[in-house]
């Protein structure tokens, strides 16, 4: 690994890694099967540029009309965002989950009331 380079955590080897210090020969592709899917990673693909790179990701995830979209990046673009102290918001917000109020709690305890209720 060159000196002075970023680590990602659980990346053990250069070829895997993202951002200024990744292979500038490897590009991710995303593809979506059908319009309103979400897009999701189908792999990479190696180009030396970004033209050869859409044709070798249009032949290996699309030649057989099993994607509507094809997303195709230059893994050096790609920023890896893993520390924890950025990605934790800073305030406590579990109010705004919907876990806060949890609806089947609520039915049960409806459910034993009128069973309570009819047998007396």
């Amino acid at each position: 690994m060159a000196e002075g380079a970023p680590v990602s955590e659980g990346r053990v080897e250069d070829a895997g890694r993202l951002g200024e210090g990744a292979d500038p020969d490897v590009w991710e592709v995303f593809r979506q099967e059908k319009d309103g899917d979400p897009l999701r990673h189908a792999g990479n693909v190696r180009a030396p540029d970004r033209e050869l790179a859409v044709q070798y990701a249009r032949e290996f995830y699309s030649r057989r009309n099993e994607s509507v979209r094809l997303w195709v990046v230059a893994r050096r673009d790609i920023s890896d965002l893993s520390d924890p102290d950025l990605l934790q918001p800073p305030l406590d917000r579990s109010f705004k989950k919907p876990g806060g109020y949890v609806m089947r709690d609520k039915l049960d305890q409806a459910k034993r009331r009128a069973q309570e209720e009819a047998a007396e």
